[in-house]
Order: structure tokens, then C-alpha cells, then sequence
């Protein structure tokens, strides 16, 4: 309804009084008040209402999409095997949110009904196997309803136990101590017994903490399994021998097995000298070491607190340490150093320590005198340790602190060098060649005193790539694979090797070399106890390109003679023997995708039982080409 009102000119009269139209007006009005109050009452009822409706529909919409969401049920079933493909029976499985659990039978295969058709977890248990899980998906589900899910299990039945003994209470049981293995804790108990039950057959670091107790720490190995156990048991409260070590602690000192340690970047002599032939840096350290193109370098700690550390002669503030048998052979410890941050003024001081864990009370005696090093050039020193001959022997080599407050001073080591007489420049080891050997390096003196290698596997592959940049990190990690430049020495007689391929270790001739199959151009060597169980080499390796790669496997004995070996098998898609005992052979398979598909060759070695000898692989430029000859080292066993 629509009301018009027109205001009129002249309402009133003369006297005041309403006109006949200002009275129409005024009651037009009255009645379009009531109108408009009819209107917003209608509208506040409409608006409840609709209101009312919308919820009522927001609901409706909500309970629709729960029917919507609502899964569907069907069956999840599989095997389950273990790593040697065998069905496992009497594993639980269970999914996740789901009520119940069944099992696998006697050929491993189980069947889960009323499973939910969507993402699930479902989860494989059993009693020393490794628990392990795997996800199902909506989209896993058949036309039928059915979702396929096999799995491998590990084997979990290894175990690590151990007693802890306290050494400041006649080694008595030490109970209350904290042992960390990996992620896992336990507390040894009041006989200091500790385990770890139900774990794989792995790497483990195992450290051993008490309060008013140094913390001990130790790796565990996975050959170190016997029967899937192993036992380790651990002494607290030992002195140091050593800053930071005890005596037990070095008992687990890292072998020195060979006479020369070379460290640094630089091609001072190359390729004796160069960063991809000098792995000083794997050896063990303790306190502040940094790897500079110089050398690998021991520094005087001095970061913040560590200037509060007090003057002193006796003890190293940091250092590199091993375990090394002497003898006649390699009396002479010869140090190649120079010096960062040091003068003839003010020059850094060093020296040589030997522990003899064979005393009653072990301590750490110097070597001769303190000696002082303030130049920039490289300068050789010697240290005769003639009085441990015939003795396994801790040897520390390290950088003192002279002065409390800022004192900053690096001793940079180019060379650890051990032989029967002092060791200088750039030269190799002196001592007496071995007839038939003479171009090799390698001296009568070098065979006979380098230490027995108890590993027996041994890989080429690097966990880590770098560069010359950046190899330092993947150096060290060598130390926790068995990698062969770290557990045999590497002898870089005319060419520098490839580090890091994908395919693995790489020694390799020079371009447009003259023929000689007498002289390796590079070759790894380590010495071995030959015996039943331990005389079988096997080397997994590859070449690349069209031309034959040339090398040999040869066994050295203590007394000097020798032997090249040819293998009783192989499986190169080329392979023949060559002069002097060379084998040549082509074969351009294997990678880190594919490690089946390496050339074998497998050497017999029980003619030596009984025996240590050395045995070294090197290549050899068997033809004038133009092109390099490469023998990769993707693994080596001994078994």
C-alpha cells in the first residue's frame, strides 16, 4: 500500500483554526504509523525464521557430509618375510584406530577383514624382530575390496650386555650408571650388569655416564656380533693417562699399521704429497685439530673458558694419538712440521709421549725434550723410541700450552713417518728394496714392521662425496665404513687416484705412458694373518672404456720374497693373463644402482696359512695408450 501525502499551502485560517485539509493530512498520517509498525513486525518474524531454517539446513549439510566421510570396509592381507625371504610366523598385526589384531600363519601370510578403506597404519610385531610398519591407502583397494601388503622383517635378536666396574673402588660393580645406546637408555643394576635385548645387527655408539664419573664412550661394530652378542664391559673412574683418556680408554686407540702418514691439500711433491693421496686426518684426535691445506694441524684451545687453562709442560693440550708396535724397523719417529701463529720469538712447543699399557700403573712418558718449532718453512724432527722396541705402544704426538690468557699457536703436521733412521723432505721411506720390487717404494724394513689388519671386509665406496674443497668430512666418515684408504696404505708411486666416484675407489695409470707391467703407478698394501677362514680375497671392480685395464694381486712375505697371484675365478666379460704376472681385463658394468653386476675376481691364498703377509693391488700400464688405465675398488673380503 502506498500512501501519498501533499502538504497544502494555507491550512489555517485567519484565526488559527485547522483547515479541512490540514485535518486530512493529519489523519492520513496516524494511520501510515500503524502501517509501518504492521510492516517491521512481519519482518522480525520473516527474519526468525529464516534464521531457524539456515541452521536447520547448516545442520542437515553437516550430518550429510559424516554420511559422506563414512569409509567403506574390505581386507588387507600379505606375507611377511625375513631378510633371507622366509615366511615368519605368529607375527601380530594390528591397524591403527582399529579394534583387535590377527596373526601370520605357518607360510607367513595373514588376512585383516573389517579393515577401514582408508589411510591406515598397520603395524607388524614380534618378538626379536624389528618392529615395522607400512601405510594403506584408499587407492590400495581392489575392485574387490582387497589391499596387498607384504613386508620384510629384521631379525632383532642381537644384544649388548656388559659389566660396569668402578676404578676408584677396587673395580668393584658400579650400579646407577646411565648407558646410552643410540636412542635407546638402560641404568646397570647392582651386580653393574646392563642390556639392550630385541636390536639388529648394526654400527652402535654406546657411551657410559655417572655423575663424578668421566664419560666413556665406545663404538660397537657389527663384527663384533658373536652369535648375535656382544659384550662390553666398561671401567669408570680410571685416571687420565692422557688429558681426557685413560688407560682403558686407550686400549681402544686406533691402530698405526703402517710407517707414513701423510697430511694436508698442497702438491708439495706430487703425487706423493696431494689432498687425494694424504689421509692423516682419519687418525684419532683430541682436542682442537683442523685439516688447512698446509698440513693437518693440532691448535692450542682458546675459545672463550678455554683461555683460563693453566701453563703446562707435562700434559698436551691437543694432540694425535695411536697404538703402534716398534721395532728394529721403525725406532725413528720423524715429524715433517712447520707452524702457524709462532716465531723464533715466541715459538710453539711440541713433543712426543708414549704410553705403555703393559705397566702396572700406565703413564704417559715423553720422548727426549720438549721441542720448540717458530718457523714457516717445513723443518724435520726425530724422536728414538729404541727403548720400546719389541712393544706395543701408545704414541702421542701434540702442541702445549706455554701461557695462560690468549695463547694461540697451530703445529702444522705434514708427515708421521717411522723407519730405522730419521726421515727428511719430501723423500719416501728409507731402507732396503726388495729384490724384484725395487721400483715399488716399498722397503724390506716397511714389510716386516707394518702391523697385522684384523678387518676382513673392506669397501670403496665413499658415504660422502667431496672434492678437493671439501674432503675432509668424507675422510673422516671412511673411519665408520671399512673404506680401503683408511684400513690399507696407499702407495701413489706415479699417479694421484680418483676419490670419490659412484662407482667406487679409483687408481688409475698416466696417459701415454711407457709400458711396464714391473712398476705400479699406484697401489694399495696391507698385511694379514693367512689362515683357515682368512685365506680367500675376493675383489669386486670394474673398468671403463675400450682399452684393458692392467693389475696384479701380489703376496709378499716377511722375509722378502714374493709371490703374484693368479685367480682361481672371475667373471670379467674380458679377462686373460699378462706379462709379470699381470692380469688384464675389461669389463664396464657396475654402479651404486646395480652392485651385482661388478667384474669378481677371487685369489686362494692357503698357500700362505700360518704366515702374515703382505698383500697389495695395484695397476699397472701394461700398454702404451693414450688413455688412463682404471682399476675401482668397489669392495674387497677376506673370508
Amino acid at each position: 500500500m502506498h500512501i501519498k501525502i501533499e502538504k497544502k499551502k494555507n491550512t489555517f485560517d485567519n484565526s488559527g483554526k485547522l483547515t479541512i485539509h490540514r485535518y486530512l493530512i493529519m489523519k492520513n498520517k496516524k494511520l501510515y504509523f500503524e502501517l509501518r509498525m504492521k510492516l517491521m513486525k512481519n519482518l522480525r518474524t520473516f527474519t526468525f525464521f529464516m534464521l531457524v531454517g539456515a541452521i536447520a539446513f547448516t545442520t542437515s549439510s553437516c550430518s550429510d557430509d559424516d554420511d559422506s566421510t563414512k569409509s567403506d570396509y574390505g581386507t588387507v592381507t600379505g606375507m611377511v618375510t625375513d631378510e633371507n625371504n622366509t615366511p615368519i610366523s605368529g607375527v601380530a598385526v594390528t591397524i591403527s584406530d582399529v579394534e583387535g589384531s590377527t596373526a601370520t600363519g605357518a607360510d607367513g601370510k595373514y588376512s585383516f577383514s573389517n579393515a577401514p578403506m582408508d589411510k591406515r597404519t598397520i603395524t607388524f610385531t614380534k618378538k626379536d624382530y624389528l618392529t615395522t610398519s607400512a601405510t594403506v591407502l584408499a587407492s590400495k583397494f581392489d575392485a574387490n575390496k582387497v589391499a596387498s601388503i607384504s613386508i620384510q622383517m629384521l631379525s632383532a635378536a642381537a644384544k649388548v650386555m656388559g659389566t660396569v666396574t668402578d676404578a676408584k673402588n677396587n673395580n668393584a660393580p658400579l650400579a646407577g650408571v646411565t648407558v646410552k645406546l643410540g636412542s635407546l637408555t638402560t641404568t646397570t643394576a647392582n651386580d653393574g650388569t646392563y642390556l639392550f635385548e630385541s636390536l639388529i645387527i648394526d654400527d652402535y655408539s654406546i657411551t657410559f655416564s655417572k655423575t663424578g664419573y668421566v664419560a666413556v664412550s665406545r663404538d660397537i661394530k657389527k663384527a663384533q656380533f658373536i652369535d648375535k652378542i656382544t659384550t662390553l664391559d666398561i671401567r669408570l673412574g680410571g685416571v687420565e693417562v692422557l688429558p681426557g683418556l685413560t688407560a682403558d680408554d686407550l686400549k681402544e686407540a686406533d691402530k698405526w699399521l703402517y710407517n707414513e702418514y701423510r697430511g694436508g691439500k698442497n702438491a708439495d711433491s706430487y703425487p706423493h704429497w696431494d689432498w687425494s693421496t694424504d689421509y692423516m686426518c682419519t687418525l684419532s684426535f683430541w682436542g682442537n685439530m683442523e685439516e688447512q691445506n698446509e698440513g693437518t694441524t693440532l691448535r692450542i684451545r682458546n675459545t672463550g673458558d678455554e683461555q683460563k687453562n693453566p701453563a703446562n709442560l707435562d700434559a698436551f693440550d691437543s694432540y694425535t694419538y695411536g697404538s703402534k708396535k716398534i721395532t728394529e724397523d721403525n725406532k725413528i719417529l720423524s715429524l715433517r712440521i712447520r707452524t702457524h701463529n709462532a716465531d723464533d720469538k715466541a715459538p710453539a712447543y711440541f713433543g712426543v709421549q708414549v704410553v705403555d699399557l703393559s705397566a702396572a700403573e700406565p703413564v704417559a712418558v715423553k720422548v727426549g725434550e720438549t721441542k720448540t718449532c717458530g718457523s714457516q718453512s717445513y723443518t724435520d724432527y726425530d724422536f728414538d723410541l729404541s727403548d720400546y722396541v719389541g712393544k706395543e705402544v701408545i704414541i702421542a704426538i701434540g702442541i702445549y700450552r706455554t701461557a695462560t690468557g690468549d695463547y694461540w699457536k697451530q703445529l702444522v703436521l705434514r708427515a708421521i713417518r717411522f723407519a730405522p733412521q730419521k726421515v727428511e723432505g719430501w723423500n719416501w721411506l728409507p731402507g732396503t728394496a726388495i729384490t724384484g720390487l725395487e721400483e715399488w717404494k716399498l722397503t724390506a724394513e716397511m714389510v716386516r714392521s707394518t702391523m697385522v689388519q684384523t678387518t676382513k671386509s673392506f669397501t670403496g665406496i665413499s658415504p660422502i662425496r667431496g672434492g678437493s674443497g671439501d674432503y675432509y668430512a668424507a675422510y673422516r666418515e671412511w673411519r665408520n665404513v671399512n673404506h680401503i684408504a683408511y684400513c690399507w696404505a696407499f702407495m701413489p708411486t706415479v699417479k694421484d687416484p680418483e676419490v670419490f666416484p659412484s662407482e667406487g675407489y679409483l687408481i688409475k695409470t698416466t696417459g701415454n705412458g711407457a709400458a711396464n707391467t714391473n712398476k705400479p703407478e699406484a697401489y694399495f698394501y696391507a698385511k694379514f694373518a693367512i689362515a683357515e677362514g682368512n685365506n680367500k680375497l675376493t675383489l669386486k671392480t670394474r673398468t671403463f672404456g675400450d682399452q684393458w685395464t692392467f693389475f696384479k694381486l701380489t703376496a709378499i712375505k716377511e722375509d722378502g720374497t714374493f709371490v703374484n697371484l693368479n685367480p682361481i675365478s672371475n667373471t670379467a666379460k674380458e679377462a686373460a693373463a699378462a706379462e709379470n704376472g699381470c692380469w688384464k681385463f675389461k669389463h664396464d658394468a657396475g654402479g651404486p644402482d646395480n652392485p651385482n653386476t661388478y667384474a669378481t675376481f677371487v685369489y686362494d691364498l692357503a698357500q700362505f696359512n700360518g704366515s702374515n703377509v703382505v698383500l697389495a693391488i695395484g695397476v699397472f700400464n701394461g700398454e702404451k695408450s693414450s688413455n688412463e688405465n682404471k682399476l675401482v675398488f668397489h669392495s674387497v673380503e677376506l673370508n
